[in-house]
Order: structure tokens, then sequence, then C-alpha cells
């Protein structure tokens, strides 16, 4: 692949808003054509906007664009922004007298790092505009770390927020033969510590004393409970291919999409957390869908490792960076 990750799939376009005075931020994935969408909600405390119109017995079948955003429930006015920007550039729904863009949204809670501060709509609107040029651009990319709804992101939240570790957001994609592209991106958010599946090699955690990265289910069997607030954490995340996939197809791709979480996050999907994956199909390529969700699997994983590798030290929290990164006696 080119290494653009989520930018690689044909028809989409992806930037970011970042307030880092107030350690939040958003992330638009824009497809102004349209493309077929699905989405899978695992946590049990999500915060959410126009989900209820993937469910693949309502009627839109399309989206416009997704918004991923920090700020708890607040941050979901920034996907109003979306929706004005779009609308300017005459992309949405065509009711007869006008269009109306659907622009679906997810947030991750944020607020515990730096000052209160939310996503606003003029950050929503600002990142749908760069989204929007980057469809077109050969040379758009898009960055990863501490940077639009993985500004504020943070893991290893099991002993609570004074020992957890500063996250971000990543996103990675594969091409395979045929031409099919399965990318994601993913603002991991979570309770629970991030590793790597493949040798089992941990990246983030909960720490101890000595800053040294704890084994988060042994604390979490130890002490018998989690100490953050309830709704204080959730990863969320876009799965998109160039795959054509009806709406229950593209449903099933995020449902399978979430193994990825469940490769790399323990513990996962729990009280605590609001785990939210999309999908969205821009309908170039057959494709079995068994095979976009494997693949999909694997690509939220990849996305989840490059976010909490490039994710920098802030408010006081260390990341992998600066405990495991390249030089570290750990390393």
């Amino acid at each position: 692949m080119s290494g653009k990750g989520i930018l690689d799939v044909p028809g989409i376009g992806a930037a970011h808003a970042t307030d880092e005075k107030g350690v939040t931020g958003c992330t638009v994935i824009v497809a102004p054509k349209g493309a077929v969408a699905g989405v899978d909600v695992r946590g049990s405390a999500p915060g959410t906007r126009e989900t209820d119109v993937l469910n693949p017995i309502n009627l839109v079948s399309q989206v416009h664009a997704i918004c991923l955003c920090g700020g708890s429930a607040f941050g979901l006015d920034a996907a109003s922004g979306v929706m004005k920007r779009l609308a300017e550039s005459g992309i949405g729904l065509n009711v007869g007298v006008g269009v109306v863009p659907i622009v679906p949204a997810a947030v991750l809670f944020d607020l515990a790092l730096g000052p209160v501060s939310h996503p606003s709509s003029d950050m929503g609107y600002r990142a749908a505009n760069e989204a929007l040029a980057s469809v077109s651009s050969p040379d758009a990319r898009l960055t990863q770390g501490n940077v639009g709804a993985g500004c504020g992101a943070t893991v290893g939240k099991v002993l609570g927020m004074t020992r957890a570790m500063k996250s971000g957001i990543g996103h990675a994609s594969r091409q395979l033969p045929g031409d099919l592209i399965v990318a994601a991106v993913i603002a991991v958010n979570a309770v629970g510590q991030v590793r790597i599946p493949e040798g089992d090699i941990l990246l983030a955690g909960c720490r101890g004393d000595d800053n040294q990265i704890l084994n988060s289910m042994e604390c979490l069997i130890r002490r018998q409970r989690v100490d953050v607030p309830p709704g204080t954490n959730t990863t969320i995340g876009i799965v998109a291919t160039n795959a054509r996939l009806t709406k229950v197809q593209a449903t099933k791709v995020a449902q399978m999409a979430h193994d990825g979480l469940a490769r790399c996050i323990l513990p996962v999907h729990t009280m605590h957390d609001g785990d939210t994956i999309f999908a969205m199909a821009t309908g170039e390529v057959e494709a079995s869908v068994d095979l976009v969700g494997a693949i999909a699997a694997e690509v939220v994983s990849e996305a989840i490792v490059f976010a909490v590798k490039s994710a920098r030290s802030c408010q006081g929290l260390p990341a992998w960076w600066d405990l495991l990164g390249p030089g570290k006696p750990q390393d």
C-alpha cells in the first residue's frame, strides 16, 4: 500500500481538527459520493448520533461522512459542522427541497485530561473542509497520535486516571488481490491495556509506583473493580473499504471488526467503555463479506498499535514512546 492508511481507499477523505490547549478534537471521514454503511456498538456506555439510521431495516443506506469526536456527549456537536460543510457542497440525501447530509458520529470521553473542553461545530466544519480536499489530493496524509479524536485519548485506567497512559488515534490499510482495499482509523481510549497480539507484547496499561506497566487483568482481579467513573472511556473507529456491500453486509463487517479490539485491548467492551465501530463501503470491487470482515479485524488491530506507538506524553501521563520506545532500557 501507499502507507496512507484510511486515505488508501479511493473516494474517501479524512482530516482532523485538534484543540491542543483543550486536549480534545475530532476526526472526520468523508465519502462525497456516498458509502453504504453499518455500525456495531459493543461497549455499554456509548455516545452516538444517527446510529439508528444505519440499522439494516431502516430506509437510508448511505452515509456522506462519519465523525469521531472527543468531548463526551458534548462532542457530538462537531457533526453539525460537518453537515453544514457538506450541505454547502450539495452533498447529502436529496429530499426535494435540498440535501440532508447523513453524518453518524461517536464520541469518546477525554474531559478528565486537561481543561474541560469539547469539539465544536466549527471544528467539525474545518475538519470536513480539509477532508473533502483530501479526496482528490495525491499528497494528502492523515497524521496519527495526539490529534483529532485521539488528542485526549488515554488507556490503562483500571487503577484510575492518575495511573493511566497516553494513547491516540491511528490508522492502517491492506490491499489484496483483485484490488480490494480495507482500511481502519481507530481512536483508542480504553479502560483496559493495549498489547500487540502477535507475541502478546504489552504496549500500554495501568502503571505502578515506578512507572512500570502492570497487567490490567491482574489488577482488576485483585481489586475487583475499575477506579474510574462509568462512561469515561470508549474506543471508536471506522473501517472503510472499496468493496461492494449491502447495508446488512456492512453491518456484519463492523461486527467482525470488533475482533480487532478484542485481540489488542484487555479488558474490552466493558460497562465503562462505549466501543463503537462503523463500516463504510464505496462499492467499487466485488468481494466476499467474510474476507472483508476478516481483514477489517486485522487492520483495526494494526491501527490500535499505531495509535499507541504514535502517541506522546500529555498532561503528566506518559506514552509508550516515553516508557518503552526506541532507546529505552525496556525496549
